[in-house]
């Protein structure tokens, strides 16, 4: 699967290409392939390295190197095996996953059924801490791993066939299953990370051993960069490329001009200030994209200043996202007035109906009513790119609400989720979602359910909750898709977050490499990407 979820840098809309695949290349002319050579591709700093742990986009595009996942997506986002011989069910129930013969782990250990099995398991145990937990919670016995001391360490759906089977079964059928799989959560774990059974080793994430198409090169050098080469032992597609460099930074503006000096080979979002020169700047290296990310502004709903729905809707109602979108944008952007991408199925234009509307003067009015705070603080991870949209949206408020805004920077965007998770006071805060599977439910499960592994709000709907699983076990997609919009026209009421806009790929390369893609998960095509002599 290409990558996903929690998004550190402004993604940048579509317009009416959404529903294409997501693909892009420049400069492919130009220059014979170097299979020798590296290529150094832009990150912000992951906050973690742990397959069920990592729920960012910059830990998941290294992981994608690092791991080759149970299935892909063609160009229609269906499923199709990667590492997976099959991955069968009679009953959408009981699933049978068989797994290709002659992977192994990048110390040349072999990958079994028990390389997932210890890897889920220690995902799902609660005390572990696990950020995709949630991930697991479909499967048979996840709630006998929760809580402080669990009744178990291990989920009894999980079981070993022989060691290139394994059977999952689940609480309920769940007909998309297959599609989960390729996630990053669900990715195999060796022996060799373990220093106890369901013991994670010390270190482990500092030098992650995979079974994917590249390798670790050393260790994890904070805010600095990640360095991978060609694992040739990989027996799936070989990349054309000798290594990789993820390359951290803090300030999307100095990755851009590292791209235009060619000491940089690409930046996945071209800073909101360089968009209007960057065609020129970089002609036919500077390439757009469909993309699946959503853009949104939260509410800590479980602070009594934001805990009013009226406070929210008239926040809402006080922004004017067209005129964000063209004047800070440049008209690059599409305003969302929903809660879901229009890239998956099920996708309705403006479910949030009047807290979409711009409207300053019956904002005002409502935000008064309701006892809105007088002072409003915007937080935002200062590696993102995020300031000028920050504060154009707390120049809007000032003005329609009355109130004092301020847009407050975390340096990282590691540091804001850690923030939030531990529930200190941010006041807003940004949030971008890229999928982690082609489904609706993922754009509602993960982020607003009372247990969602993204749901940093403290939101709580217990009929959101009952809709979403009434629509996870629903026997055909169409059915699912109607208790998946009901459960999103509750979030319409409810407000937890404000959708502000939906992603586009904006992203550019130096003249060094030639075929690069990037997908609707945020991420660079690792296998297609190529060294230019």
């Amino acid at each position: 699967m290409r990558v996903r979820r929690l998004a550190a840098w402004t993604a940048l809309p579509l317009a009416v290409t959404l529903g294409l695949v997501a693909c892009g290349s420049g400069g492919d002319g130009g220059g014979q392939s170097d299979p020798n050579a590296a290529v150094r591709i832009e990150i912000a700093e992951p906050q973690h390295l742990v397959p069920t742990n990592t729920n960012e986009t910059n830990g998941s595009q290294v992981l994608s190197a690092l791991f080759s996942p149970l299935v892909d997506y063609d160009e229609a986002n269906k499923p199709y095996e990667v590492a997976a011989q099959s991955v069968e069910s009679s009953d959408n129930k009981v699933w049978t996953i068989k797994l290709k013969d002659g992977y192994t782990f990048h110390n040349g250990e072999k990958v079994t059924a028990d390389s997932y099995l210890d890897a889920w398991n220690y995902g799902a145990y609660a005390p572990n801490g696990q950020n995709s937990s949630y991930f697991f919670e479909k499967i048979a016995g996840y709630d006998d791993l929760q809580g402080e001391t669990p009744k178990a360490k291990t989920l009894s759906g999980l079981k070993k066939v022989d060691d290139l089977t394994f059977t999952v079964t689940l609480s309920q059928p769940y007909s998309e299953f297959k599609t989960m799989l390729g996630y990053t959560a669900f990715y195999p774990l060796p022996k060799a990370a373990f220093s106890a059974p369901g013991v994670l080793k010390d270190g482990y994430e500092q030098a992650p051993i995979g079974q994917g198409p590249f390798r670790m090169k050393g260790t994890w050098q904070h805010d600095a960069k990640v360095d991978v080469e060609r694992y040739d032992a990989f027996p799936g597609e070989k990349p054309k490329v000798a290594g990789v460099e993820f390359r951290i930074y803090q300030q999307p503006t100095a990755a851009y001009a590292d791209v235009l000096s060619d000491n940089l080979d690409v930046i996945k979002t071209i800073p909101t200030e360089n968009l209007s020169t960057a065609a020129d700047d970089l002609g036919d290296r500077f390439q757009q994209s469909p993309a699946s990310s959503l853009q949104v502004l939260s509410f800590p709903t479980f602070q009594k200043e934001f805990s009013k729905p009226e406070v929210r809707k008239a926040i809402s109602m006080a922004i004017d996202r067209d005129e964000i979108s063209k004047s800070i944008f440049k008209g690059s952007q599409k305003s969302a007035r929903s809660f879901v991408s229009p890239v998956v199925a099920g996708y309705r234009e403006n479910t949030i109906g009047e807290a979409g509307t711009f409207d300053p003067a019956k904002a005002r009015a409502m935000y008064e009513a309701a006892g809105g705070p007088k002072k409003i603080e915007l937080s935002y991870n200062g590696d993102g790119g995020h300031k000028d949209w920050i504060d154009a949206t707390c120049n809007q408020l000032k003005a329609n609400l009355g109130v004092d805004c301020v847009g407050t920077a975390e340096p990282k965007f590691a540091d804001l989720l850690t923030k939030l998770k531990q529930k200190q006071p941010v006041g807003l805060f940004r949030m971008g979602w890229v999928m982690d599977y082609p489904s609706m439910e993922n754009y509602l499960g993960p982020l607003y359910s009372t247990n969602g592994s993204s749901n940093y709000y403290g939101y709580s709907n217990p009929q959101f909750d009952k809709l979403l699983t009434e629509g996870a076990q629903a026997p055909t997609e169409e059915e699912a898709i109607k208790k998946y919009q009901a459960a999103e026209d509750l979030l319409a009421k409810d407000l937890p977050v404000i959708p502000l806009r939906y992603g586009q790929n904006n992203f550019g390369h130096s003249t060094k490499v030639k075929n690069v893609e990037m997908d609707l998960f945020d991420r660079i095509n690792l296998l297609k990407i190529e060294a230019v002599k």
